[in-house]
């Protein structure tokens, strides 16, 4: 840690402290910020790059807290967002499923150095969901992912247990791909519950896992982005 930049910290304090965020976490979650930005220096693990940047991704993770409970699996973490600031606010348990080497060595520093109840999953989210000790298994879900809402919803729902939830996190959303998601959730044995605005003109989708879902998905690597469920 006397490496990072004494100044990043103290600007993420800052601006956590005047958004009104929970004085108990806003040590730990300054560290945080400022070790994605100390290593986001030397190799990508997250698109912004200075305090200022990094605050709406930092709330916007945040904003989700009151729809995770007990433990939370976390899809394609990347630079463990939102799940770390949620591990940070919530106590939870998390687990971060993240394919790439660099940043699931991240993710891990960053569990041990916040002293977070974790672990990482180096693996793609298609071989991970296939897993008996990682399927059906997590209350809580989320994906804060690029890529439609029907891919992060079928890569997402094998993880999640029977009366679970995935909190989706997405920017805009045509009309198609919601309707998508609605028609596409029955066949992952689960329904579109709730659709919550966030700020930004950001929404998340709350899914309730009603079944078992089907043992075909999630489908091979790759798949899912190629050909979304119903879109």
């Amino acid at each position: 840690m006397s490496g990072l930049d004494a100044s990043e910290r103290a600007q993420l304090a800052n601006l956590l402290e005047h958004a009104g965020v929970e004085p108990r976490i806003i040590d730990s979650l300054a560290l945080f910020g400022a070790l994605l930005l100390d290593t986001n220096r030397r190799f990508n693990v997250s698109g912004a790059e200075t305090p200022q940047a990094l605050m709406p991704h930092i709330l916007d993770s945040l904003s989700i807290a009151p729809y995770v409970e007990e433990s939370l699996i976390d899809i394609g973490s990347g630079g463990g967002l939102p799940a770390v600031p949620l591990a940070i606010a919530t106590g939870i348990p998390v687990t971060l499923v993240e394919s790439t080497t660099k940043k699931a060595a991240f993710l891990e520093s960053v569990l041990a150095q916040l002293g977070l109840d974790g672990r990482v999953i180096p693996e793609r989210a298609e071989l991970a969901g296939r897993h008996s000790d990682l399927r059906d298994r997590f209350p809580s879900a989320t994906a804060r992912a690029v890529s439609s809402a029907p891919t992060v919803l079928e890569l997402t729902m094998p993880f999640v247990r029977v009366d679970g939830i995935a909190a989706l996190q997405r920017g805009k959303m045509t009309d198609r791909e919601r309707d998508a998601v609605i028609d596409a959730a029955p066949m992952l044995g689960a329904r579109l519950e709730n659709e919550v605005r966030l700020p930004g003109n950001r929404r998340l989708l709350l899914v309730r896992k009603i079944a078992a879902t089907p043992q075909r998905f999630p489908r091979r690597t790759g798949v899912a982005g190629k050909r979304p469920l119903c879109l």
